[in-house]
């Protein structure tokens, strides 16, 4: 055991399940096979990360996925609950510095995750902004209950609300770079990781045209 922990969590791969609002574009068949994708790069992600990493899955623990992981499953009523959840867990079992990352985001890499525990040092809550207003990545060295409680999750001013409520609670923050996830067509079309994914690419037309 470290004393830094990555919670991750994931959606159960399941058509008709993973990125809805793209699938209104592209399909069922097609959304599945960019979460697939999305789930690759997370992999690669905390696999060269000197850390404990806990996944939490949305549904039901897939015994067949992220072996060499604890694997638990997501408690809540919301998702702000959920997270709450997952950090206490954390907390309890003697971890120091907890980041939690979600599974949809292209860019992401062992390098923001390494920024963020690093900033963890000087600060007690670290943000990874999304560039939709939300936040890809949330890290604290004590639990702060108030970033998960009446929060406006999945609009644009949740992020500006959270830290809002912090600088008024005398928390201190600290910020990574803004990165974009894709929950749109546009979204995906315009990322590096489908640009230079030809594999990714000929799986949507297939399922596309």
């Amino acid at each position: 055991m470290t004393k830094n922990l990555v919670i991750v969590f994931v959606k159960n791969t399941k058509l008709g399940s993973v990125k809805t609002r793209l699938a209104k574009t592209i399909g069922d068949f097609a959304a599945l096979e960019v979460y697939k994708a999305l789930l690759k790069v997370t992999q690669n992600a905390i696999s060269e990360l000197d850390a404990d990493t806990h996944i939490y899955f949305s549904k039901e623990i897939d015994t067949n996925t992220w072996t060499n992981h604890k694997k638990q499953l997501q408690q809540g009523k919301d998702l702000g609950e959920r997270m709450l959840n997952a950090f206490k867990d954390g907390f309890n079992s003697g971890y120091k510095n907890i980041i939690l990352i979600g599974s949809d985001l292209p860019d992401i890499s062992s390098f923001h995750i390494e920024n963020g525990f690093k900033s963890l040092q000087k600060s007690k809550v670290v943000f990874g902004p999304a560039e939709d207003g939300g936040y890809y990545l949330v890290g604290m060295s004590n639990l702060v209950k108030d970033i998960f409680c009446n929060k406006p999750w999945s609009q644009p001013s949740l992020l500006e609300e959270t830290l809002q409520e912090l600088h008024t609670l005398n928390v201190s923050i600290s910020k990574l770079e803004t990165l974009n996830d894709i929950d749109t067509y546009e979204d995906l079309i315009a990322s590096d990781f489908y640009k230079n994914n030809q594999q990714l690419q000929e799986k949507i037309r297939q399922f596309h045209d």
